[in-house]
């Protein structure tokens, strides 16, 4: 049987200030391997039994989804109860922002039921930072738009770390639809302040060259970076998103960037796979790639409690 007590976690680290997650842009190195390292005791704790663990009793966190969600709605919801706090879950359909209410009216009359926390996604790039000053609760960002999305790139290099132990001096090849994706965009920041190389790979209606005013390589060929990089994080097509198609079909782009057992045979031997789902079989990734043995794709999944249990810690624990 699992273990019931539980461990001594000390209270949140002095050196976390943040009372908000709302990007990996306005984070240092050190704070987001803090996240890292916490989320990393989390998980060796839950991977041991299914025990929670409630430094966060008597809390209440609400998940304000404005745009649909699987794994990160889910994820958020299971961090929080295994920290031991309350959760309420948002339905923005039959919400009064169908009347007319503002986002910011909606969040302070959900506050004024003394929630702790708001989780938010929102198709509009800084909604999370308009909540964060216009209310007293803790705002964490699941995703704003095509701005940002930390915990999903948290979770992601938490992955990578776990497979290289540093990220400092591997390459890492972001494919697909770097235009349109949130994702990227905090991979990018977590990913260069802890030491990796980037390469945006995809067409050049998705991956534009001014992209290298980051600090990052752009490439339009996945072929020709195949044995040079160590982890493809493998971005979804987001066709909701875009206004007219950025290639002439799914069956070319596939041909030309879709990641299969021929281009991984031609990679390097210990190469990652990891994608941030939801995945197209057959477009980004073929069904062998996603569940073979190079693919971490349920591992990131998996590392995705952590992760927002780390970062639900740190924010609420000030």
């Amino acid at each position: 049987m699992p273990e019931t007590s539980t461990p001594n976690w000390g209270n949140v680290p002095e050196s976390w200030t943040r009372r908000h997650l709302l990007g990996l842009e306005e984070l240092g190195a050190d704070e987001i391997d803090l996240i890292l390292n916490q989320a990393e005791r989390f998980r060796s704790v839950l991977m041991h039994g299914d025990r929670k663990i409630p430094l966060l009793a008597g809390k209440t966190c609400v998940n304000l989804f404005f745009e649909n969600s699987t794994r990160t709605k889910t994820s958020f919801a299971l961090a929080a109860r295994r920290l031991g706090a309350d959760v309420v879950d948002f339905t923005a359909a039959t919400s009064s922002l169908g009347k007319g209410e503002t986002i910011i009216d909606t969040a302070k009359n959900i506050e004024a039921m003394q929630v702790d926390a708001v989780i938010v996604r929102h198709s509009c790039p800084g909604a999370p930072k308009l909540l964060a000053e216009n209310i007293q609760s803790h705002v964490f960002n699941a995703g704003d738009g095509p701005h940002e999305h930390p915990t999903q790139a948290l979770l992601d290099i938490l992955t990578i770390r776990q497979r290289f132990g540093s990220l400092a001096g591997l390459t890492v090849a972001l494919v697909g639809d770097i235009a349109h994706s949130r994702t990227a965009r905090s991979n990018i920041w977590g990913l260069k302040k802890l030491g990796a190389n980037v390469i945006l790979c995809g067409p050049s209606t998705l991956v534009s060259k001014n992209w290298e005013k980051l600090g990052v390589e752009v490439s339009y060929s996945l072929d020709a970076i195949l044995d040079r990089v160590d982890v493809f994080n493998l971005l979804r097509i987001q066709f909701e998103r875009q206004v007219v198609r950025p290639f002439p079909s799914t069956r070319e782009y596939a041909h030309l960037y879709g990641m299969n057992s021929m281009r991984l045979a031609k990679a390097k031997p210990n190469v990652l796979i990891i994608a941030p789902g939801p995945i197209n079989r057959g477009l980004e990734v073929t069904p062998d790639v996603a569940d073979g043995p190079q693919s971490a794709i349920l591992d990131q999944v998996t590392n995705g409690v952590a992760v927002r249990m780390a970062a639900l810690w740190l924010g609420l624990g000030l």
